[in-house]
């Protein structure tokens, strides 16, 4: 069959995207909130029911995608650089695996000394599912069976070069173009989702490729994607690749992680390490986006893994400086709203008024009230069981997951899955 009836025959098979889904990194919009609602408001003191349990879903600190009535996760044969990756597709109802593809890893390494296995997260779009591998290798594979469409490697390709940590992007799917950021020789480019061909790089910012991924957001209707690398914050013209600004105010170091945020023209941007934080205006000059200083090297938070979320004029998340921290970052404020040191780091998602803390030491889970009054703690949980795999100086990095009713947890090769409904 040719490549050209293939594609239309996966698109015909396989499943849309819909209400209810978790598309992609972050969640339907890449913001860390699900869009449900009328779910449990009083927690049982144990946490939800357990509606199923996989504990082979391989090693890896990516979260699942949840579309329709699958779930698909990445994960590594074992727990050392160069292992073999893979993606996985399971029953939405019940946990059993649907198929499971490699994804054919490159040959070469990177610093396994927090583990080895995925980082990212699948998106699901198009009828396809795209997952980049640890070591740069970006494939598209038919949702509904797994078989490979295309693939391309961001080190070979584009010039990339392989993070310490190895590449932990999640990539985006934005209309006709699929977006990562390989780093070194190719700082951003855009692909054809449905091919893999190229439809422009950006290469007028050379940094290296940090853990973050692209958020699209659009600025006096200029459609722009926003990055933070391993040296600055930028954003990149959505239609052609064009660099619209970059700042390296920020020092950031070692590993610079979470995914930026955005809402009313404002950008909000941090990294771990003492590395603090910086806000930006956004304002549109034609089809140009130019950013204007709000605050930057703000240690008021700093947010090493876990990420931040943004609701109203407020982002929360973990900071390496107070602990769980609520901040405006529309204004240079003198302090935090609030700050709670008595739970541990990790990872945050909001769905229905609640923020979902989820502690990559323990794996216990916090549900506290999304509100900049405080931290109120209104239920919790523990996993049921801990992974057995030693993790090495690793932890659970894997974002809490809601969709259809069901909350995701996943402990590196452990996935869980809890009703949320009432």
């Amino acid at each position: 069959m040719s490549p050209a009836l293939l594609l239309t025959a996966c698109l015909m098979a396989a499943p849309a995207v819909g209400d209810g889904d978790w598309p992609q990194w972050r969640g339907p919009n890449r913001d860390g909130k699900s869009l449900e609602t009328g779910l449990l408001k009083n927690w049982p003191k144990d946490g939800p029911k357990v509606a199923w349990e996989n504990l082979k879903v391989g090693h890896g600190y990516g979260s699942p995608a949840v579309v329709g009535d699958k779930v698909y996760i990445l994960g590594g044969e074992a727990n050392q650089p160069g292992s073999p990756e893979f993606c996985l597709c399971l029953n939405l109802k019940d946990g059993k695996e649907v198929w499971s593809q490699p994804l054919e890893t490159s040959a070469g390494g990177f610093n396994a000394g927090w583990g080895g296995g995925t980082r990212s997260t699948p998106t699901v779009a198009n009828g396809m599912v795209y997952c980049l591998g640890a070591t740069g290798d970006l494939v598209c594979l038919n949702a509904d069976s797994g078989k490979q469409i295309w693939k391309k490697n961001l080190v070979k390709d584009f010039g990339g070069a392989i993070p310490t940590w190895g590449y932990s992007e999640s990539p985006l799917v934005d209309g006709d173009k699929l977006v990562v950021t390989p780093g070194k020789g190719t700082g951003m480019v855009a692909l054809n989702p449905k091919t893999g061909a190229t439809i422009w790089s950006c290469k007028e910012f050379t940094d290296g490729a940090g853990y973050s991924s692209v958020l699209p957001v659009e600025v006096g209707g200029v459609r722009i994607y926003l990055q933070q690398t391993m040296g600055s914050s930028l954003a990149v013209r959505a239609k052609d690749g064009k660099l619209m600004f970059q700042n390296s105010s920020l020092k950031r170091r070692v590993a610079v992680i979470p995914s930026p945020v955005f809402a009313d023209n404002c950008v909000f941007f941090t990294a771990g390490y003492n590395a603090g934080c910086e806000a930006y205006k956004l304002s549109a000059k034609g089809d140009r986006v130019e950013a204007e200083e709000i605050f930057t090297l703000n240690p008021a938070l700093s947010n090493h893994h876990g990420g931040v979320i943004q609701m109203g004029d407020k982002v929360y998340g973990h900071s390496d400086r107070g602990g769980w921290t609520c901040l405006d970052f529309t204004k240079k404020a003198d302090a935090p709203a609030w700050t709670h040191s008595k739970f541990g780091k990790g990872s945050i998602t909001f769905v229905d008024g609640h923020f979902l803390c989820y502690a990559e030491g323990s794996g216990d889970l916090a549900v506290i009230k999304a509100t900049d009054a405080g931290w109120e703690q209104v239920g919790g949980m523990k996993l049921p069981k801990k992974s057995k795999t030693p993790k090495a100086a690793g932890a659970i990095w894997a974002h809490p997951v809601v969709a259809h009713g069901k909350l995701f947890l996943r402990d590196f090769d452990y996935l869980f899955c809890f009703d949320l409904k009432k």
